[in-house]
């Protein structure tokens, strides 16, 4: 038997990579007033984007049901299933495919909670998949995987505090974002939590930040696998990948454009590392 992986769409894995290892992929809910689109099926990027700065309309996202987990599991009941989902600090995503698992009779199921977000959870969706196809069993993937979440480091800064201002999901930022002003946050994740780690005063000097606190968790000489999360800053992205690429020892850095599910609470102009050491 075949080890088979779900997740929820926040694990921002591109279609190739999804369609390869045969990733079940259970989207998260965008809100824009009373209309609902799940993130990847009935609304894209380009949707996303235009009514945010067209229409002006503000959304809101939430986990996806139980349901959509069930509906996930049911073709998979004749193997082991392995589902991760984003962090449970900040999403209620992983209490729903725990809750999944018991409305499908017959269905195996462990879920992960990778404390992470973005390719932070993507990182380790693809290792458990590749793993599955290698044949390895369900136990020796959870037990990489949790070395990996261990490893793990996500830094990223906002272009704006607005988004964050207004997002009802940044845990103990919401605090410290109000007496910034005009400084960037620095923000990272610590034990599944977005925590300001310190504030800089150009978005120069907090792309240089980024660089070097990544460079302080995974070191520079060590083989890591990194990735560069942006929203609608391409460009930007585009440099700081190649940067990385020159200061760490890595065969690839992914580009990666953040899902809207995320997007939703960072706000165009985020850009971020993530990655963790080999």
């Amino acid at each position: 038997m075949v080890v088979r992986i779900v997740a929820d769409s926040t694990c921002n894995l591109s279609d190739e990579d999804v369609a390869r290892y045969g990733i079940q992929i259970v989207p998260l809910v965008i809100h824009f007033g009373t209309n609902t689109f799940l993130e990847g099926v009935t609304i894209d990027r380009d949707l996303f984007y235009h009514k945010i700065e067209v229409e002006e309309i503000m959304p809101t996202t939430s986990q996806p049901a139980p349901g959509q987990f069930a509906d996930a599991y049911r073709p998979l009941v004749s193997d082991p299933i392995l589902c991760l989902t984003i962090t449970s600090k900040h999403s209620g995503t992983y209490q729903s495919a725990m809750l999944a698992a018991d409305m499908v009779p017959g269905a195996d199921v462990v879920v992960f909670d990778t404390l992470s977000i973005t390719m932070g959870t993507g990182f380790m969706v693809l290792e458990a998949a590749q793993m599955a196809e290698a044949g390895h069993s369900r136990e020796e993937i959870l037990a990489r995987l949790e070395q990996i979440r261990a490893r793990m480091h996500v830094v990223f800064t906002p272009d704006t505090l607005k988004y964050l201002q207004m997002s009802g999901r940044v845990g103990k930022l919401s605090g410290v974002l109000g007496s910034m002003l005009n400084l960037r946050p620095i923000i990272v994740i610590e034990d599944g939590l977005l925590e300001a780690k310190e504030k800089v005063r150009t978005r120069g000097r907090s792309l240089d930040r980024l660089v070097e606190l990544m460079a302080e968790q995974v070191g520079t000489a060590a083989p890591a696998r990194l990735a560069v999360i942006h929203a609608r800053t391409p460009q930007e992205a585009q440099h700081l990948a190649a940067r990385l690429s020159d200061t760490f020892q890595c065969d690839e850095v992914r580009l990666v454009d953040l899902v809207p599910a995320l997007a939703v609470h960072g706000g165009p102009g985020i850009i971020g590392i993530i990655g963790y050491r080999l």
